[in-house]
């Protein structure tokens, strides 16, 4: 069975807050339920499939489910892949559609991780029964020196550069400028970020992405329901996704999940990278990227470097625009769960809805990519393509 042509993204909502030390994570989630809904033309009495990650508070879909008064549930899922897990709602929900389980499902993200004080610079919670605990813990492991040592690694083996890995920073801030939202609007130079501070060698302070509150949510349904309502459509062509972990001891950091999840999409789409016209890249750290990009196809393994340099990923001005509302580099990256916006601006651009200063003319093919968990460890991966009817 295949999702292509079969669902289609009818709502899509971003919460404008960056901090919300008045709210709980559980409104966040039932104001963005709201909006997209909303944006759709549809109702909560509409809404039959429902779908969270671990940023929802509670037991999952039972708790959130009551709490947003979903009362004609007959599907849900709480797939968690991290960051990643939204585009994995997309993926499970046109499948759950395709299959007849439900006509229109919604999918919530929401958190307050500036509010709550959360960096990546402190060691990550993990249980005693956590499987990676007794070996990997001892060694003091936080978020952004796991995404540095596939950074330095990546540079060992390609020749990868600071400068290179800086460009990413500068598109961002580019394209961040044009959103009222984004919590870092001020366009910086490849000078500005590499003289800011190093946080986890190679990366400095401007190769990190922001921490925020906020959230986001979508609503996917069946194409006739969607071609019903107001709105322009937006056909789900093509998903993959997967786990990358240690591999059995054959460790080699300068891969991503996206060499697999990418390929397994564009073979449902029946595209290739070469037909992408706008691209959302999850963007934690610059290396992010820039691994990201080389695994989807958009240029060979160890060419990141080269690929995103002087303004390559700059609407208007390269090859690929990319997160053109800034990302998670300057935009938000609510519940440090980026995956959920990286659809949302993707949706915006096959709508024409972009900022017109970054918007993709006659935008028809986008792709949304996103990873969940650690580069330097395991992580999970989603590949999303979509289009406009």
């Amino acid at each position: 069975m295949t999702i292509r042509r079969r669902a289609c993204i009818a709502g899509a909502f971003e919460h404008p807050t960056r901090k919300a030390p008045d709210k709980t994570v559980a409104q966040l989630h039932a104001e963005c339920a709201r909006g997209a809904l909303l944006d759709a033309g549809l109702t909560l009495q509409d809404v039959d499939g429902y779908f969270c990650a671990g940023d929802a508070p509670g037991l999952g879909p039972n708790s959130m489910a009551d709490y947003l008064a979903l009362t004609r549930l007959r599907h849900v899922d709480s797939t968690d892949t991290g960051g990643s897990a939204y585009l994995v709602h997309v993926a499970h929900a046109a499948e759950a559609i395709a299959l007849g389980k439900c006509d229109v499902a919604l999918v919530t993200l929401a958190g307050r991780p500036r509010s709550e004080g959360s960096s990546g610079v402190a060691p990550r919670f993990a249980t005693p029964t956590t499987p990676d605990v007794p070996w990997e813990m001892p060694y003091g492991p936080v978020t952004v020196n796991m995404y540095a040592l596939a950074a330095a690694r990546h540079m060992h083996e390609f020749g990868t550069t600071a400068e290179q890995l800086a460009w990413i920073k500068v598109a961002a801030s580019t394209h961040a400028q044009h959103n009222p939202h984004a919590m870092l609007r001020e366009v910086v130079s490849v000078d500005e970020v590499l003289g800011s501070p190093m946080i986890s060698d190679p990366l400095h302070k401007l190769d990190c992405c922001v921490v925020s509150d906020g959230g986001g949510a979508l609503v996917v349904t069946r194409p006739e329901v969607a071609r019903s309502l107001a709105r322009p459509v937006v056909n789900v062509l093509g998903a993959g996704e997967t786990v990358k972990g240690q591999l059995g001891g054959h460790v080699d950091l300068t891969w991503s999940g996206a060499a697999l999840s990418g390929p397994r999409a564009f073979e449902e789409a029946g595209v290739s990278p070469a037909d992408i016209q706008y691209a959302s890249i999850y963007d934690s750290f610059t290396i992010t990227v820039l691994i990201q990009l080389e695994d989807l196809g958009f240029c060979a393994k160890g060419e990141g470097g080269r690929f995103v340099a002087d303004g390559n990923l700059i609407a208007g001005v390269g090859r690929l625009p990319f997160n053109t509302d800034g990302g998670g580099l300057c935009n938000n990256h609510p519940a440090n769960r980026g995956g959920m916006t990286k659809v949302i601006e993707a949706v915006r651009q096959l709508r024409g809805e972009a900022h017109p200063a970054v918007q993709v003319r006659d935008c028809r093919l986008a792709l949304a990519q996103g990873t969940g968990g650690l580069l330097g460890s395991r992580h999970g991966s989603a590949t999303l393509i979509m289009e406009r009817e």
